[in-house]
């Protein structure tokens, strides 16, 4: 470094301002140790300012600084800004610390000529830039969601007007039929029997309840990408209760495509400290999901057992086509999809949902499965006390 640097008592303190950006690994301790005193002896023949700041508390400045490495030095000002980084940063330090006094004293000199305003040296400038780089970085960020949120729902509305449409017609025609039977003089009273009368009832319930849980997984999804917690009411749960219905709500659908259901719900299973819709709404899904991807003729099962004093596992089974090792985390995502569903109904919230709402009960979900060989989807719940 060259010896030729001026005496601090004869110039005004130049406008140099650095900032050196650190992290926590220990490894980093002694190196960071001897750029900040090297750092300090200089400003025994220069007056300059300089801070430090720890990247992993404030991730905002290393993204605003583009920093690929730390340590790292940035001079502030005067402009162009620079950055120092490597393993020889202290030889780096020394290179160049000439031309960087010299371009402050340059700069004060100029302002000084121009009678611009005088250029703050203290701890603001350097303050200022971090406080606005972290609010440009939080910025960035909320942009980048909304626009996630905003396409995933113009998405999500346009596929849940399309699924939609399915459940509506059968719902539509079962009520009309309904309707025509009733005017006396109609060949459809003719022929509307208790028995037709009450499976097309039971058919226009079905298709609400669809339409429903469609609409529901839409609204819940949308609350996680909010940022919004599920809302829950925990009490007394009879689980096996909830699932007779959720059952009830897919028989339909299960008798049409000739599915064995095995049902194992013990006797003695004790009550669970639980949200009645919100746990309904996670077993139809799991329900909804076994009945779509088993084959026609397959099988489906659902059972509990008591695992410990504290937690009820609840176990959802089919025949279907198994789910690949790498993707079995995955499918928990909201909006994931499994290549092979491109062309199925839906919109990848389901599953997400599932996990949402268990983890509002403070339990676990998670999936045994191998290709070809069907899947089961396990969660848990706490024991009522």
């Amino acid at each position: 470094m060259s010896s030729a640097l001026p005496d601090v008592s004869s110039h005004r303190d130049p406008p140099l301002r650095l900032l050196l950006c650190v992290d926590h690994r220990p490894a980093l301790g002694e190196k960071v140790r001897q750029i900040v005193a090297h750092l300090e002896h200089l400003q025994g023949t220069f007056s300059f300012s300089f801070e430090t700041i720890d990247v992993v508390d404030q991730p905002y400045v290393a993204e605003h600084f583009r920093l690929v490495a730390t340590p790292s030095l940035v001079k502030l000002h005067p402009p162009p800004r620079q950055t120092l980084t490597g393993t020889n940063l202290l030889e780096q330090i020394d290179r160049w610390w000439e031309r960087w006094w010299q371009a402050a004293e340059e700069f004060a000199q100029r302002q000084a000529v121009q009678g611009g305003p005088a250029v703050d040296i203290g701890g603001g400038y350097s303050a200022e830039i971090i406080r606005l780089s972290d609010e440009v970085f939080q910025l960035e960020r909320q942009c980048e969601r909304l626009e996630s949120l905003l396409k995933f729902r113009d998405r999500a509305i346009e596929t849940l007007a399309h699924d939609l449409r399915s459940p509506l017609a059968a719902a539509s025609v079962a009520l009309e039929t309904l309707e025509a039977g009733m005017e006396p003089k109609s060949i459809q009273a003719a022929h509307l029997t208790e028995a037709l009368r009450a499976r097309l009832l039971g058919q226009a319930r079905n298709q609400i309840r669809i339409i429903d849980r469609m609409v529901g997984n839409l609204l819940m999804s949308t609350q996680q990408e909010s940022t919004v917690a599920v809302p829950i009411d925990p009490q007394s749960l009879d689980l096996g209760q909830v699932a007779t219905n959720a059952i009830e709500s897919l028989r339909s659908r299960i008798d049409q495509k000739h599915l064995t259901l095995e049902i194992d719900i013990p006797q003695d299973l004790p009550a669970v400290y639980a949200d009645r819709d919100s746990i309904r709404q996670v077993i139809v899904n799991l329900l909804d999901n076994a009945v779509k991807y088993t084959p026609e003729g397959g099988q489906i099962s659902l059972s509990m057992l008591h695992r410990t004093t504290q937690k009820v596992q609840v176990s959802i089974c089919d025949s279907g086509p198994g789910i690949p090792a790498d993707k079995r985390q995955q499918i928990f995502k909201t909006r994931f999809r499994l290549q092979r569903d491109a062309g199925r109904e839906g919109f990848g919230i389901g599953l997400a949902v599932c996990q949402e709402a268990i983890r509002a009960h403070y339990g676990q979900i998670w999936v045994d499965s191998e290709p070809g060989q069907g899947s089961c989807f396990h969660f848990t719940l706490p024991v009522y006390r």
